[in-house]
């Protein structure tokens, strides 16, 4: 369905490779696996597979790229390739365009020309496999990130295609909603679908994977069958992390005085109640890890200690400051909060500018030596003239880490900290948090990843708007 045959491919303005003389086959009814750190080519390779590569960007191309027996090159359009391939990208908001889920599914479907009767029970058996019935109504906009996910690949498998290339699915999804994901699509494997999957949680989708390829630098370093390759020590770190080595507990917290207090919170978006009721004590120095299925509340939680969001009932305080009578500037001294996705808070042309803004903003003293001793703690010292988005996905989180840093709030926030990236990148994450935590921050982490939560001192577990368990709660 898919054959790449010495594919190299170089970004305009760019010197290094993206892509290095790949070549790989993707045959009808078959799951390809695609693991590897960030910046290894892997999403280039998703466009390439596409005929994105060849029909949306510049740059310098070499290879071949046949799709479904017909060069990439000889397709007319994005358009007329579509009908072959579907692809799910790792960010799906950018993705949608319509007021609602239900609009989202039905635009796909009715660019296929079926019948009203067709369409009608496509869609209620599209929303059906991928969960979403109860979403229907919604703003895909204001969904949580995993719910996000769901509804592009609802809009992808409303397309009928035979060949589907999806770019880490599951990366914002939790442990029940990534089985979801991987059972819809290890049946639609079943149903002669063939699958190009860009993924870190292979565990996952064992049972559906014929081959696994690891990319790293732009290049195929092993391919086979996942048992073979997984027997070489280096991949397997990268594939099955082990994050013993970074759960000590640094200190006991528990004496300390408390840094938020949140009292009877309760906050709707519209007619929907996302909290209710919640209280929640946080004390000095502590790591709490945040953990629930996707809409359980979290990040809506979070928002309200920086004040991005404003209680509709209840009080939060932070530092002794009551946030409804702080303005969100005042408490930047006090919280910092790194977003799910790390590219929502990028503007500057040059990764040193990026840190260096809020720095300035705050009036922070000795300016420069704190700019560079925090990248240099985020591994990025190399990088200062960089773009940021041309990072990898893993420096791009560091670099979101960074930015929080030099600000020297009290308390820092992460979304899902760890998404999108391999063993190795996220046990460099966390050892980053760790060394933080033991310079007296207090380090909040919203994850879906349970190895991840086991390296925080406390857990604390939400549901439906509600927190259901505390490790460490008084």
């Amino acid at each position: 369905m898919i054959e790449l045959t010495n594919v190299s491919y170089t970004y305009p303005s760019t010197v290094q490779p993206a892509l290095h003389r790949i070549t790989l086959s993707l045959k009808k009814g078959r799951c390809v696996m695609v693991t590897g750190p960030s910046g290894a080519g892997k999403t280039s390779l998703c466009l390439a597979a596409s005929g994105i590569l060849h029909h949306e960007y510049g740059g310098k191309k070499e290879g071949s790229v046949v799709i479904d027996g017909k060069n990439v090159a000889d397709y007319r359009s994005l358009s007329e390739l579509a009908r072959n391939v579907g692809v799910v990208f790792d960010d799906p908001e950018a993705q949608m365009i319509f007021t609602t889920v239900e609009e989202e599914i039905l635009s796909a479907l009715e660019h296929r020309g079926l019948t009203a009767t067709v369409i009608e029970d496509r869609l209620a058996r599209i929303m059906r496999t991928t969960y979403l019935e109860e979403l229907k109504d919604r703003s895909p906009h204001n969904l949580s990130g995993g719910q996000k996910q769901r509804v592009a690949l609802a809009a992808t498998l409303a397309l009928g295609n035979e060949i589907l290339i999806l770019d880490e699915p599951t990366s914002e999804l939790d442990e029940h909603a990534t089985k979801r994901i991987a059972d819809i699509l290890k049946n639609l494997k079943e149903h002669g679908k063939t699958i190009l999957l860009i993924e870190h949680k292979f565990d996952h989708f064992r049972a559906m994977v014929d081959t696994l390829i690891v990319m790293e630098n732009g290049t195929i370093t092993a391919q086979g069958i996942p048992e073979e390759v997984l027997k070489d020590n280096h991949v397997r770190g990268m594939v099955v992390p082990d994050f013993s080595t970074v759960r000590k507990t640094i200190r006991n917290a528990s004496g300390n005085e408390p840094i938020i207090s949140v009292e009877d919170l309760t906050y709707c978006y519209g007619d929907v109640r996302a909290l209710s009721g919640i209280r929640l004590t946080i004390r000095k120095g502590e790591f709490v890890a945040i953990v629930g299925e996707n809409g359980s509340g979290k990040t809506t939680l979070v928002k309200h200690f920086n004040r991005l969001l404003s209680p509709t009932s209840g009080d939060v305080i932070v530092n002794g400051k009551n946030t409804k009578e702080s303005s969100i500037a005042a408490l930047a001294h006090d919280v910092g909060l790194v977003f799910q996705n790390p590219d929502h808070m990028f503007f500057a042309d040059t990764v040193r500018e990026e840190v260096a803004y809020g720095v300035r903003n705050l009036a922070i003293a000795d300016g420069d030596a704190v700019i560079d001793a925090t990248l240099r703690d985020a591994g990025l010292t190399d990088s200062v003239s960089l773009y940021p988005r041309w990072l990898s996905r893993g420096e791009r989180q560091r670099l979101g880490i960074a930015c929080v840093v030099a600000m020297q709030p009290n308390v820092i926030v992460l979304d899902e900290p760890t998404t999108g990236l391999d063993g190795y990148e996220a046990l460099l994450v966390i050892s980053i948090l760790k060394k933080l935590q033991e310079k007296g921050h207090t380090i909040i982490v919203i994850t879906h990843n349970r190895d991840i939560a086991h390296c925080a001192d406390r857990i604390v577990t939400m549901e439906n708007g509600r927190i259901i368990a505390d490790t460490g709660g008084a």
